[in-house]
């Protein structure tokens, strides 16, 4: 018998990435971006860590999800705590991660049904 795993078309997943950019099912993305199961936020606005504010993540904070990844480019880098404020408040989980591992980790914790955000800084190199 041959068991074949059938992949929802309906979910969002990362396809692909590399140096500035990711694919979510197929298509390329080289700007910021946030990707839910259900969702895309494309041309997320902050391009960097140093551009990221409390702001940008207040809007995810209502969302019900179980956890957020960001991704802080090709490093990892940490943003400042007051960033995370609206995250923290909302008592939803963070993990601060470079894209290919916030990519990889989005795929795994969706394929087990958690409520799971990545939101990946693409606009500028953290080299």
């Amino acid at each position: 018998m041959k068991l074949h795993l059938e992949a929802p078309t309906s979910q969002n997943m990362f396809s692909g990435y590399g140096p500035g950019y990711v694919s979510v099912n197929g298509t390329r993305h080289e700007r910021s971006i946030v990707v839910m199961q259900d969702r895309l936020i494309a041309d997320w606005a902050p391009a960097s860590v140093d551009a990221l504010g409390a702001e940008h993540l207040a809007p995810l904070a209502v969302l019900e999800l179980e956890v957020i990844l960001l991704g802080t480019g090709e490093k990892l880098r940490f943003p400042k705590p007051e960033v995370m404020r609206p995250i923290i408040d909302a008592r939803i989980g963070f993990e601060v991660m470079d894209v290919p591992a916030a990519a990889r980790t989005y795929n795994i914790l969706l394929a087990e049904g958690r409520r799971v955000a990545a939101a990946l800084l693409l606009g500028a190199s953290d080299r």
